[in-house]
């Protein structure tokens, strides 16, 4: 037991790219009784985010890849997001150097960690890491893209800051963790010089 939670079975219900486990599990409720509960829980590793800004310029860079689960849901299955990648053993500031330079072909010249959140903690393990990764002009070392061979084709966008934050309201932007960070970086004021932009999308 551990926190007021007893687990009571766990049973393995598939383990391909993560782990899908069914608990029973009895928690105890604020009154001091003990409910019997069944969960399913899929375990895929945590990963880190990081959203690429060039403050002088007040541009951002984020990425456009494809999403099967989102086609399923009936969206444009493109979604446009800051980049990501799972941990797979490495340190989240590792994971996220090495995913924007993957993805975008930017190698950041700082690295700032702004907070870390679970993204679907009602049924999923992952807790992702955020940065704020700067560039400039000299910070180009590839095209970008991704991998290939991990079925990775990645189209990289630079745009303003405050274009990004136009595309959260009209619904161009609509994944999580993208808008997360978009709006955590204009909320504590961490692209200053994109503060008009922010007001008008230009």
């Amino acid at each position: 037991m551990r926190d007021g939670v007893r687990v009571i079975e766990d049973e393995l219900l598939s383990d391909n790219w993560g782990t899908l486990r069914r608990y029973v599990i009895e928690v105890r409720r604020r009154s001091g009784e003990w409910q019997r509960q069944l969960r399913e829980v899929y375990d895929r590793g945590h990963a880190a985010v990081i959203l690429l800004a060039d403050p002088t310029r007040g541009r951002v860079v984020l990425v456009r890849q494809f999403r099967l689960p989102v086609h399923l849901g009936g969206d444009d299955p493109h979604l446009i997001e800051a980049c990501a990648g799972l941990l797979e053993g490495d340190a989240p500031e590792t994971c996220a150097r090495k995913e924007a330079e993957e993805e975008t072909g930017i190698r950041p010249t700082s690295l700032r960690h702004l907070f870390d959140a679970y993204m679907s903690p009602g049924s999923v393990t992952e807790k992702q890491a955020f940065y704020l990764g700067t560039y400039d002009a000299e910070s180009r070392v590839s095209s970008g893209g991704g991998l290939a061979d991990e079925g990775e084709d990645i189209e990289v966008l630079e745009m303003p800051f405050g274009t990004a934050l136009a595309m959260i309201r009209s619904g161009e932007i609509i994944d999580a963790k993208t808008i997360m960070v978009l709006q955590h970086v204009a909320l504590n004021g961490l692209m200053p010089e994109a503060g008009d932009q922010s007001a008008n999308g230009s």
